[in-house]
């Protein structure tokens, strides 16, 4: 009976065709695509890990990791970990024998790249396992970097030394990113720029992607005393691109520039505190490359058209986010003939937070009432020019009309350093899209092109202190990947030149007598029916436009305080205005009791109810704890990689 057992075990242990004796494993050609470059043609199956066919190896999550990366290590150690894993995936075959690569050229690249691993939170590879699947030299083992050892040799013979600036195609990859490569680029330039860059995220869209921005300053993480915060956003609908793009170029440029000593650059990030977030929808932009790269659309009918051509504009949600914000804009309309109306700080109405709000107009909200920003732009496509608020038409049936904010010139004046900075913006003739005839030298009102309530520029300038902008980077909402670098140059310093006008007009910060900064004081310029607020140290910053103002400062339970101020044209650097406030007996005011209601946010916790975002799988928490990358290698009913995890 034993024996009977264990010729059964020994007939199922050889199932494999391998055990018949009549099977006999052959090399084959070299046919996976990521392992084209090796210094060798042929290979066999089953492979070192045991993949029995080529597209076993390729559906493996091995075969993922080195097909990504160079993406996901920014470059680093690219070929090197590629190759490594193409020569256990596809090892190399000789007269019907593999043969295994050196262990010694596995340790050279492990003692070099595992940082580059820890950096991001991977574990090294389990397949990269130098005693497991690489032998010694003395057991007849290949150099599977042979060919990259060549190639390095005869360009150190040439005597190549190439200082990369962030302008050489080298360093600016004028190709488009996928959110993973997105992602990849804003740590690595953060971990190349540590001291003046930091990364953080605002939260995640509907499908759980991370709404990452990058941020620059000489002390980054921290609002620094009368220092100006400015903001850029761009795809906000997922199938403009080119802003998305531009905005990663920006800030390779900005940590580039800065660490070759440009002194523009320095001064700018030293005195500034710049925050990027390149994709506002990337749910959109995931739809939007699928949709573009899709040839199997039909275009006989309009409606397929329109279709085809609004792939990815909204979010996961089909909610267009420019659309999305509360509409105050409306509210000030209502109240304009009220006496003493005001056009800042308009609380959000409790309905709004009863209707349909997408996660990433929340998270967006939430972030720019945490920060006191000053300046910024959110980056569209379709038109070249540059809107200003406000976005809704006061017109009774809606009809678009000239409708300016108080701050009108100040507008005009920001909206015009983009448009004039950039090589053809302004210029009639480079004029496309809807815009061109209500533009003027490559500005518009918004109103007045094109009116819409819930806008995310009316929402900056009614709720908060800051300005916002949107710019029209380009007539094609996805331009081919050769326009990029052209894009680049065209937009490069209207980037620069639009960030530096946050030092325009003045600054300074508010104090009671015995030095106590006042937080939430209002900074009011007479003539213009807007005031803006002190933040949290007393400090504030007004854009102003050359001229004479009268300009007064007030907080409740203060007399106000009044100055006569000159902003000289062309400056470069805010007028210093301080105040001191006495104290003065508190009496009742409507309006600042109302006010005092602004710091409730989301006063209902209607965020859990309307998105269900908090639900929206069992594994949410588990998915926050996880590395950025960890979604890219999660597939559905695929088992997940737990391996490049580092607690596992």
């Amino acid at each position: 009976m034993l024996l009977i057992l264990l010729q059964l075990l020994v007939f199922a242990s050889c199932a494999p065709p391998r055990c018949d004796p009549k099977f006999r494993a052959k090399c084959t050609d070299l046919m996976l695509s990521y392992c084209d470059d090796m210094p060798y043609a042929q290979t066999m199956f089953p492979n070192i890990l045991g993949h029995k066919t080529r597209e076993d190896a390729e559906a493996g999550a091995e075969y993922l990791l080195i097909s990504v990366a160079e993406s996901l290590l920014g470059g680093d150690c690219n070929p090197e970990i590629r190759m490594l894993g193409c020569s256990v995936l596809a090892p190399r075959c000789e007269k019907e024998k593999v043969l295994k690569p050196c262990r010694s050229t596995c340790e050279a690249v492990r003692r070099r790249c595992s940082r580059t691993f820890d950096k991001i939170q991977m574990a090294w590879p389990y397949f990269l396992d130098c005693d497991r699947f690489f032998v010694s030299d003395q057991e007849g083992c290949y150099d599977p970097l042979e060919g990259l050892r060549g190639q390095e040799e005869e360009e150190a013979a040439d005597g190549l030394d190439i200082l990369l600036t962030a302008d050489s195609p080298d360093t600016l990859q004028f190709t488009y990113h996928s959110n993973t490569d997105l992602i990849s680029v804003l740590k690595k330039t953060e971990e190349q720029c540590s001291g003046i860059a930091r990364t953080y995220s605002i939260g995640r869209s509907m499908e759980g992607r991370e709404l990452l921005v990058i941020e620059f300053s000489n002390n980054p993480g921290e609002h620094e005393l009368l220092e100006p915060e400015v903001k850029y956003i761009g795809n906000m609908h997922g199938n403009e691109v080119l802003g998305r793009q531009l905005l990663i170029y920006l800030a390779q440029h900005l940590c580039s520039e800065y660490l070759l000593g440009n002194e523009r650059i320095q001064t700018l990030i030293n005195t500034t505190r710049i925050h990027i977030l390149p994709s506002m929808n990337p749910d959109g932009y995931e739809l939007a490359v699928s949709g573009v790269s899709d040839n199997n659309y039909d275009f006989e009918q309009e409606d397929q058209r329109y279709d085809s051509w609004n792939i990815g504009r909204n979010n996961a949600q089909n909610i267009d986010l420019n659309r999305n914000f509360p509409d105050l804009t409306s509210i000030v309309y209502r109240r304009r003939r009220q006496k003493g109306y005001r056009t800042d700080h308009i609380l959000i109405p409790d309905y709004y937070w009863f209707g349909k709000v997408a996660p990433e107009t929340y998270a967006v909200m939430k972030w720019v009432r945490s920060i006191p920003f000053v300046l910024s732009a959110n980056f569209h496509g379709g038109d070249l020019v540059v809107s200003y608020p406000y976005d809704l038409s006061k017109h009774p049936l809606g009809h678009e009309m000239f409708c300016p904010t108080p701050d009108d010139k100040v507008f005009k004046f920001i909206a015009a350093t983009y448009a004039n900075a950039h090589e053809t913006m302004s210029n009639e003739n480079a004029r496309c899209g809807s815009s061109r005839t209500q533009s003027q030298k490559g500005i518009v009102n918004a109103a007045q092109w094109s009116s819409l309530a819930g806008g995310m520029q009316d929402f900056n300038y009614l709720h908060t202190n800051c300005f916002e902008v949107t710019v029209n980077v380009g007539c094609d909402r996805f331009p081919p990947e050769e326009e990029l670098a052209f894009a680049w140059h065209e937009n490069q310093e209207s980037l620069l030149s639009f960030m530096e006008t946050a030092h325009r007009g003045i600054k300074g910060i508010v104090k009671d007598e015995k030095g106590n900064a006042i937080k939430g004081a209002r900074i009011s310029v007479r003539g213009i029916q807007h005031d803006i607020t002190t933040a949290e140290n007393g400090d504030y910053w007004r854009l102003l436009t050359p001229g004479i103002h009268i300009v007064s400062a007030s907080g409740q339970g203060y007399t106000r305080a009044t100055k006569r101020i000159q902003v000289p044209s062309r400056m470069k650097t805010a007028g210093r205005v301080d105040f001191v406030l006495p104290k003065a007996p508190v009496n009742f005011d409507p309006q600042e009791e109302d006010f005092s209601s602004y710091d409730k946010f989301d006063p209902y916790n209607q965020y859990q109810h309307y998105t269900q975002m908090a639900d929206l799988s069992q594994n949410q928490e588990e998915r926050a704890e996880k590395p950025w990358w960890w979604n890219y290698f999660a597939l559905p009913g695929v088992p997940s990689p737990t391996w490049l995890l580092k607690q596992y």
